[in-house]
């Protein structure tokens, strides 16, 4: 799941880590298979194929650094003692080689970036003007250089002394940022450049594109206030972002401990039973941590429904101190928005940025969805409430479920959906980790020609001896994004799958390389040594060129939770989710790795939020698909095909209440849209009553108990803020695109180079350049979409009807 947020001017869309208890996962791939029609493409701009010659040696060993830890550690392991000059710096930046380099990089960049906010407060001829946009996306690029890398660390890094310099780093460049936010002198000019149309025709739709980007943050910012009230602006923002990290750093329930008669927990799985009772226990008794995975596994097995009843309530209620974090950034928001001049935060967020465009389609879209919804979760309560008068032994039966009884009776029921048939193995025996890092390579060789090439580290590179690095390698164009790969779990690592974006495409000028060549003696005792005035423009990072261009390239970073059995010497095997989780991630890394832009501010993964999770959902439809498992999905000893039934009879278990899941995620995009609406600021608001009224108004299961407080855990209302529709909305349009582009992948069509290269030249390639209206409807090859208005947004809701859902 990729975290996006708009966190300022300066900061671009990027993968966040959203730290919550609970990873709200993405109900997925709930519509159906049926064939879309079509169209006829023209297939002569499909490259031909340059790739070298030792394919299989990149292919065979891709699989082998994932699963043989021997073969990793003959690859190359740079984790060993070294002198400080020969340490790369992380990602090989040559700042980043020490915890005090992050502050040096840190002041080096505000003094760079104040060299541009002085070239554009000093424009003044017609060439100054033309190149204002460049100039500002630069300026970005240097304080998103810091922002992003040091976002990534301080989060992700093992060592205590280079997260807080991360930290630091991070906060000094926040708040240079913030202060540019509300600089007027900025946005004048800005305004300058676009008034005059001369210089608006020399530039490119690209820079057409930027400019009211950064014209519309700038308006966003309060920038047309008096001093007073941008000032005021600042000051909210960085509260804002110090009380969204409080409410994810410090959630937790009221309740943090049951404690339980060893006989109440009958029905609990005899392991999970054992590891409470040898480490949390006294005699005759079990202590159960509502925070920890015992306690949602016993709400599925546990017999006794009061017992069930007692944990429900205990992980279901956050605590006092959690709420207050939660209503204070809420009402913060609300009058941020106000201030900037908007009605709420929601349509301060949605009116620029975001396919929807305002609060009013997002609330039409997710009517219509909850109506087509309802008449299939209403079939499912019924399944449920007969499968609890089968197991109740009460004189008359129940008549009706608690909100408790039903992850209890959904695992009972899915357990009697399995499978009679003997295997001779799991599912998860065919999808070892480097198997199916090997299966993505393949997929994306025939549809992008593109693959993943393992590259030997250098010291100092990576955070992690278990990080592998992954170079991304074009059939045209070479070497054209890095990816990291840290996949395996660890005690101080988060468990959140995510994606990171650190450092974004963009062409490098020739005036940035010759500046890189002069520097001044000032800053020539503050800079590492670097190779090349080409390599000090980047920081040591990679870049590439192009058609004569210098290009940044893509740098990403994928984080996953997987299980590695060194002690085995056996490789990591995934279970079918864990598989569709890399598979998702995946997708956003190949956004950001074909969106390669030339100004950062669109690059990638850059975009409008409910557009971000469109390439990512789509990979889900890919991992299902026989001819996609086909290519990689073989058993790890003997070899053999996965039999696809074992794939088909996993999804059915899987998707037999995905119309009650669906439900949920309904009411938490609706809860999302209300909490940041102008009601936090209206006295009396009370988030807890919000949320159970809206169980009641949507939902056919019976709300939750008065006194639980389940907001609280709801993580994405910080990254997500009034955009968490985003991944129904994607779920809707991903499907389309499979239907329509991959004739939902039959005969083959999930494998045809014809489909790929469309979908990147009508959609992945844009980035945030292009109007995502405009990339679908090339994509689909539907002219009603193109101009984005609530018709449009009518016309996506459409596509869900009953039929369809109802055969997923």
């Amino acid at each position: 799941m990729m975290r996006t947020v708009r966190s300022g001017l300066w900061t671009c869309s990027r993968c966040l880590r959203q730290a919550s208890r609970f990873r709200v996962r993405d109900q997925r791939r709930w519509l159906s298979s049926a064939p879309g029609a079509g169209a006829q493409i023209n297939t002569s701009h499909i490259p031909v194929d340059h790739s070298p010659t030792d394919l299989k040696h990149d292919d065979s060993l891709l699989r082998e650094i994932f699963d043989s830890a021997s073969t990793f550690q003959e690859f190359g392991n740079p984790f060993r003692p070294i002198p400080y000059r020969d340490n790369v710096g992380l990602f090989r930046n040559k700042y980043l080689r020490s915890p005090d380099g992050f502050l040096q990089y840190a002041n080096v960049t505000i003094k760079r970036a104040q060299k541009v906010v002085n070239k554009v407060l000093n424009a003044s001829t017609l060439e100054d003007y033309k190149a204002i946009v460049r100039d500002l996306d630069r300026l970005s690029d240097l304080l998103c250089r810091v922002l992003d890398v040091a976002d990534f660390i301080r989060v992700t890094h093992p060592e205590g002394s280079i997260q807080g310099a991360a930290s630091e780093a991070w906060s000094l460049v926040y708040q240079y940022m913030n202060k540019l936010n509300t600089e007027t002198g900025l946005s004048n000019q800005l305004g300058k450049a676009m008034a005059n149309p001369e210089v608006m025709a020399s530039w490119s739709d690209e820079e057409q594109t930027v400019a009211k980007l950064l014209q519309q943050d700038f308006m966003k910012s309060a920038i047309h206030l008096p001093q007073e009230s941008r000032d005021r602006f600042v000051e909210l923002s960085q509260h804002i972002s110090e009380l969204g990290s409080d409410f994810i750093e410090y959630m937790q329930p009221q309740q943090m401990e049951l404690e339980f008669r060893s006989d109440d927990l009958y029905g609990l799985d005899p392991q999970v039973a054992q590891s409470i009772s040898k480490s949390r226990s006294k005699w005759g008794t079990v202590r159960l941590q509502t925070m920890l995975p015992e306690a949602t596994v016993a709400l599925r097995t546990v017999h006794d429904e009061g017992v069930r009843k007692i944990i429900y309530n205990a992980t279901r209620t956050a605590s006092d101190e959690t709420i207050k974090h939660l209503e204070a950034m809420l009402r913060s928001r609300a009058e941020l928005a106000k201030l900037s001049g908007f009605k709420s935060y929601a349509q301060m967020t949605l009116h620029d940025k975001m396919m929807a465009k305002t609060p009013e389609s997002v609330h039409q879209f997710l009517l219509a969805l909850s109506k087509r919804n309802e008449p299939l979760v209403e079939e499912e309560v019924a399944a449920l409430l007969q499968e609890k008068i089968r197991w109740s032994k009460k004189k008359p039966p129940p008549t009706n479920i608690e909100p408790w009884d039903r992850d209890f009776l959904m695992t009972h029921i899915r357990f009697a959906m399995r499978s009679r048939q003997r295997t001779d193995d799991s599912l998860s025996a065919y999808f070892s980790l480097g198997t199916v890092m090997q299966g993505l390579s393949r997929l994306f060789t025939r549809l992008y020609g593109i693959r993943l090439v393992p590259r030997e580290m250098l010291p100092g590179e990576t955070w992690n001896p278990d990080v592998r690095r992954l170079d991304v390698v074009s059939d045209t164009d070479g070497h054209i994004a890095v990816l990291y790969c840290d996949l395996f779990y660890r005690v101080d690592k988060c468990s959140n799958p995510a994606h990171f974006t650190v450092r974004c495409s963009r062409e490098i000028s020739e005036a940035e390389i010759q500046e890189a060549a002069e520097r001044n003696e000032d800053d020539a005792e503050e800079l590492p040594i670097f190779d090349s005035p080409i390599a000090a423009a980047n920081d040591g990072m990679h870049v590439s060129r192009q058609s004569g261009a210098i290009k940044q390239l893509p740098t990403i970073v994928l984080v996953c939770d997987f299980e590695e059995n060194k002690g085995r010497n056996t490789p990591a095997f995934l279970e079918y989710h864990q598989m569709e989780t890399l598979f998702h991630e995946m997708g956003h890394a190949i956004h950001s790795v074909l969106a390669r832009t030339s100004l950062q501010n669109v690059a990638g993964t850059r975009c409008a939020t409910d557009f971000a999770e469109l390439p990512s959902t789509l990979m889900e439809h890919f991992c299902a698909d026989p001819s996609v498992l086909g290519l990689f999905a073989r058993h790890h000893i003997s070899d053999k095909p996965l039999p696809y039934e074992m794939v088909a009879d996993k999804l059915r278990i899987s998707r037999r209440f995905e119309a009650s899941d669906r439900e949920n995620q309904i009411i938490l995009a609706m809860l999302d849209q209300v909490y940041h609406s102008s009601l936090p600021d209206e006295v009396g608001f009370d988030s807890t009553e919000i949320y159970h009224a809206l169980q009641e108004d949507f939902g056919k299961f019976p709300p939750d108990p008065k006194k639980t407080r389940w907001q609280g855990f709801f993580g994405h209302l910080f990254g997500y803020g009034s955009t968490y529709y985003s991944y129904l909305f994607d779920q809707v349009l991903s499907k389309r695109v499979w239907d329509v582009v991959f004739s939902a992948g039959h005969n083959g069509a999930a494998l045809d180079r014809a489909n790929g290269e469309r979908l990147k030249e009508d959609l992945l390639k844009w980035g945030g350049s292009r109007d995502p209206w405009r990339c679908l409807s090339d994509a689909l090859r539907d002219e009603r979409l193109i101009n984005g208005d609530e018709k449009a947004m009518v016309l996506v809701a459409s596509w869900v009807d009953k039929d369809k859902i109802a055969s997923a």
